[in-house]
């Protein structure tokens, strides 16, 4: 006689195919016709398995990308993450960072090295500035002497990019130059990284949140402020730039009569009252 609450095995395979069955995917139909032929518990439990992981797979990759899509920085380090080789700096000469960038381009073809040196990059910015009293957005330098190159590095490569014509050489160990972390590649490239347009008002700076910080411009050129925290803490100054993807305004503050500029944070500033 056969205990109340034990099972057969025509029973546990029949269990589990009403699982497979009950998987909720109109795709799967031919799968559970095929099921319909398992001779044993096991191959109907694994099929069954195999489906629900594909459908755990297929949301947590769509799931991924929905999260990319959103933020496009988290994107964009991830995508440093994947990319063959190291990022170095190299300084060059003041104001010859976009032609070094060319030189050391066609260099990477004509020494043989497009293999190995695989991206050279001049982060740039656009900065609010005022000139004869008028208002205007210009581009510029991020960081004025400095060139990012994503290479392998090898003798061969490091000659290549250390006699380009306006290289004064590699940041850090001159000869075995140490490569960029991720976190500091990311911060030196993020500026390179498209954003959606936002709006710009009349006479004010773009009203987007600045990355990493969701800090709302609120301030406009020629605007007098009370600088409330640093070194300069209680003195009035006037806006002359606002640089609304690195968070910066450049004030100028009135120092032994002479007006002197000084680089702050947006939350080192207050509106005068």
């Amino acid at each position: 006689m056969t205990p109340e609450n034990s099972s057969t095995p025509e029973a546990d395979l029949d269990a589990a195919l009403d699982a497979l069955a009950n998987v909720a995917d109109p795709e799967v139909d031919a799968a559970v016709e095929d099921a319909l032929d398992i001779d044993s518990v096991d191959e109907a439990e694994a099929a069954a398995n195999a489906i629900v992981d594909e459908e755990s797979t297929e949301e947590g990759a769509a799931d991924e990308a929905a999260e990319s899509a959103v933020d496009p920085y988290k994107a964009f380090k991830k995508e440093l993450r994947r990319l063959p080789g190291k990022w170095f700096v190299i300084h060059t000469y003041a104001g010859y960072e976009r032609k070094v960038k060319s030189n050391l381009w066609n260099r990477r073809e004509v020494m043989g090295a497009v293999d190995d040196i695989y991206e050279i990059q001049v982060p740039m910015e656009e900065v609010m500035e005022v000139k004869n009293g008028q208002r205007k957005m210009v581009t510029r330098v991020r960081i004025p002497g400095y060139v990012l190159v994503r290479m392998n590095l090898t003798e061969s490569t490091w000659s290549v990019v250390r006699h380009t014509p306006g290289v004064t050489g590699f940041v850090g160990n001159a000869h075995n130059p140490v490569p960029l972390r991720l976190n500091e590649a990311f911060e030196m490239l993020k500026s390179t990284v498209e954003l959606e347009p936002a709006a710009t008002a009349k006479g004010k700076a773009p009203a987007t949140a600045v990355a990493q910080g969701q800090v709302e411009i609120d301030f406009e050129i020629g605007e007098t402020i009370t600088i409330k925290s640093g070194s300069f803490e209680g003195l009035p100054g006037t806006i002359s730039e606002i640089n609304p993807a690195a968070g910066k305004l450049t004030v100028l503050v009135s120092l032994f009569e002479r007006e002197t500029p000084v680089e702050l944070g947006f939350d080192q500033v207050t509106k005068m009252v």
